[in-house]
Order: C-alpha cells, then sequence, then structure tokens
C-alpha cells in the first residue's frame, strides 16, 4: 500500500489544480464519471454482495448492512447525483459581498475552494461518489478513508471516479482513497497537518470520540441525529401520523430518522393509539402517562431519550405544552433536524425560533434533512456544530471567502 503522506502529497498536488479547473471541464469530469459509474455498475455490485455476505457472517446489524448494501437503484441514485451536481452552479469565483471605502478602494469578498477535503466515512458506499463529486465541482480535492467492511467496493467505485476526472481533463488524484484501514492509519490521517485543510468524519461516536482525541487539521462533525417530533395540541392527527411514521420507519438506520415523539396531553389519548396500530413494527419507549395509555409499552429512561436508535425503535413522552416539548428537546437533543406538527402559526413560529438545531421543521418529516431534498445534489455530511457550517453541507460550504482589494494606488497614511 502507498503511505499515507505519500497519497497526501499527491492530492494537495491535485486540490491546486483542481481549483484553477474551469467549471465546464468539472461539469463534464462528473458527468463522465456518472457515466462510468454506470458502466461498471454489475462489477461494483458483484464486489459489493461478498462484502455484504462477509459483514452479514460477522454479525453486523441491520443498519450496518443497510448503509453497506449497494443495488442497481442506489447506483443510479449515485449517477444521477454526480450529474445533479454538475448541473449546478459553481460557487467558485462567486462574489458574496462587494463594497467600496470612502478612499475609493474596492473589497469584495470571493468564494474559493478550500483546499484537501478529508473524509473519514463508516460503511455506506453511495459517500464515495457523493463527496468526490461535490468536493471536485466546488474545486477541491477528496482524500477519502473508507471502512474495511466497504474497501473493495469503494475502490471499484473510485477507480471509475479517477477514470473519468482524468478523461475530461480533470486530475485522477482530485479523488484518492486511503487502502490501509488501520487505527494507526487513521489516527495518521487525522493529523495530516499541511495536506488536509478540512476533515469530515461520517460515523457512530466511536469515529467521533476518535477525531476529538486525535484530530490535530481542522475538522467539521458530522454528529448524532437523536432527532424529535413534537406533536401540538392543534395538529392535524392524520397528518401527524403520516409524517411520524415516515419519520421513523421510512429509513429508520439513517441519522435524519426520527428517535423521540413528544405529545401534547391535549391530543395524546387519540393520537398514541393510532400512532400503535400505524407502526406495529416499532418498539415505543415511553414514559408513565404514555405506558397508562399504551398498557405493555416499555417504560423509557433518560438513556432512552439521549440514544439515537438507528432501529425501529421510539422514544415517547407526554408534555404538558409547547415550552415543556422546548425544554425537552433543547436539553436531549443533538442539534440535528426538530420538527413540530401544528396548525397554529404562534405554535410554529415559537418552535422554530427557540429551538436550537441545525435544522427546524414545520409539519414535514424528519427525512427532508438531506443535501439531495435540499437541492444541493448531495451533500458531504450534516454539520450539527456551528463553525463553518451548520445542517447539510453542499458546494458552498466546501468553500471558504477571501478578501480580495482593488484600488488606484491608495496608500495609508495614519
Amino acid at each position: 500500500m502507498i503511505p499515507i503522506a505519500e497519497l497526501g502529497r499527491r492530492v494537495k498536488v491535485a486540490a491546486a489544480r483542481t481549483a484553477l479547473a474551469p467549471s465546464q471541464t468539472k461539469d463534464n469530469a462528473l458527468r463522465r464519471a456518472a457515466d462510468l459509474l454506470v458502466r461498471d455498475c454489475d462489477q461494483i455490485l458483484s464486489v459489493n454482495q461478498v462484502e455484504c455476505a462477509a459483514a452479514k457472517a460477522d454479525k453486523a446489524s441491520p443498519t450496518q448492512l443497510d448503509r453497506l448494501t449497494l443495488t442497481n437503484a442506489r447506483i443510479e441514485s449515485m449517477a444521477r447525483s454526480l450529474r445533479a451536481v454538475g448541473a449546478l452552479p459553481d460557487p467558485v469565483g462567486e462574489v458574496a459581498d462587494a463594497w467600496e471605502r470612502p478612499n475609493g478602494i474596492q473589497i469584495r469578498r470571493v468564494r474559493v475552494p478550500l483546499g484537501v477535503v478529508g473524509v473519514i466515512y463508516e460503511n455506506r458506499p453511495n459517500v464515495t461518489s457523493d463527496v468526490a463529486g461535490l468536493c471536485v465541482k466546488a474545486g477541491n480535492a477528496a482524500f477519502l478513508r473508507g471502512s474495511s467492511s466497504a474497501m473493495q467496493t469503494n475502490r471499484m467505485i473510485v477507480s471509475a471516479l479517477r477514470e473519468g476526472f482524468e478523461d475530461q481533463g480533470l486530475p485522477a488524484d482530485a479523488v484518492v482513497l486511503v487502502e490501509d484501514t488501520s487505527r494507526h492509519a487513521a489516527v495518521e490521517f487525522m493529523q495530516l497537518r499541511g495536506i488536509i485543510d478540512c476533515l469530515i468524519p461520517r460515523g457512530g461516536k466511536g469515529l467521533i470520540e476518535a477525531i476529538l482525541e486525535h484530530a490535530t487539521v481542522p475538522f467539521i462533525i458530522d454528529g448524532d441525529g437523536n432527532c424529535h417530533v413534537y406533536v401540538d395540541e392543534y395538529a392535524d392527527l392524520d397528518l401527524a401520523v403520516s409524517i411520524v411514521v415516515n419519520s421513523k420507519t421510512q429509513r429508520p438506520g439513517v441519522c435524519n430518522a426520527a428517535e423521540t415523539l413528544l405529545v401534547h396531553e391535549a391530543v395524546a389519548e387519540t393520537l398514541l393509539p393510532l400512532l400503535h396500530d400505524s407502526m406495529p413494527q416499532v418498539e415505543l419507549r415511553g414514559d408513565l402517562r404514555t405506558v397508562e395509555i399504551l398498557p405493555g409499552t416499555t417504560p423509557a429512561s433518560d438513556d432512552d431519550y439521549v440514544s439515537e436508535f438507528l432501529d425501529l425503535k421510539l422514544a415517547v413522552r407526554v408534555v404538558p405544552d409547547i415550552e415543556a416539548a422546548i425544554q425537552h428537546v433543547n436539553r436531549f437533543g443533538t442539534g440535528h433536524t426538530e420538527v413540530i406538527v401544528t396548525t397554529n402559526r404562534e405554535a410554529a413560529d415559537r418552535f422554530a425560533r427557540e429551538v436550537d438545531a441545525a435544522v427546524v421543521g414545520v409539519n414535514v418529516s424528519t427525512r427532508f434533512t438531506d443535501g439531495e431534498q435540499f437541492g444541493f445534489g448531495a451533500e458531504v455530511g450534516n454539520s450539527t456544530q456551528k463553525l463553518h457550517c451548520r445542517g447539510p453541507m453542499g458546494l458552498r460550504e466546501l468553500t471558504t471567502l477571501k478578501y480580495v482589494l482593488e484600488g488606484t494606488g491608495q496608500i495609508r497614511t495614519s
């Protein structure tokens, strides 16, 4: 295997070239890469099936298997995302602000690439193409370190991407995959100062803790998704059932699935039985009032209210008012996605104003917190921190700003 330091040197050189690539070149490269993914679909699926079988034999959880598994539809979706990103406006060179000082100096803030974006991720081979596509469109190079469980699948995807990029005049090293999946290699990757300009981890608590302990490069935390749905006293209950069921069951093993349901006491006796009947496959873990309404429900503890289950489990609490709901969300939430279901404008506005999260929804499923759903084509991750970006990370979040000053010979005298 090529040493990580050498891979870093190569990707750094490629980043400098990609930063200067014309928009048309980048767009053509993404379209070509998408075509090659589709061309190689059968080979990618064959390798992926072997890795999925190995993961199953190693007793991987259903969530892990779902994230690892590719299908024809998922590869088509990966290709579609690459094409969608290629069709988006190029953020590089965009003028964010411009003004003139009294002395005549023109000042503007211009978007420029971050440079080398490092991403450490677990299982999800679709992340490989999503990240590479967004990074390259924003003028960056993607330095990827996936998990051992998906190494062969990731290798084939990266091979198609590299071929597509090189075909259209971009450096193949605009996307580089680290094939050493040891813990030592992961730590070395996190400490590539002078190489990695921004590190984004996509994985569980263990990965996040490792980043916090070892990383010496700038990083953005793609954090846990302990997402809440609060059903207000003014909610349309049919709408509420639909939103809660979708938020919890449409794909329970992802970070934007709902993990906690808060129900106003005025509607709890009607709503909870409806929900119980509408999603019998979901294990409810409730407070005392929930257990009274639904005998047989597993009593909930504080641990349940802080858990990201990533499974068909849902913590439930009946609350006396919207203030209690907001307090619960701000205490137990992870700042990912929080939703209120209500027909009352004042309640909706208060929830949106007072809840501290990257995304607040009103009468929508939590599952819409996603770069593709936001119109970004794809996402590199979903930031739950507040600097330099928050929420789904698309093209603009993969750029930074620099000031350009233009004058006519002005000099400073004081």
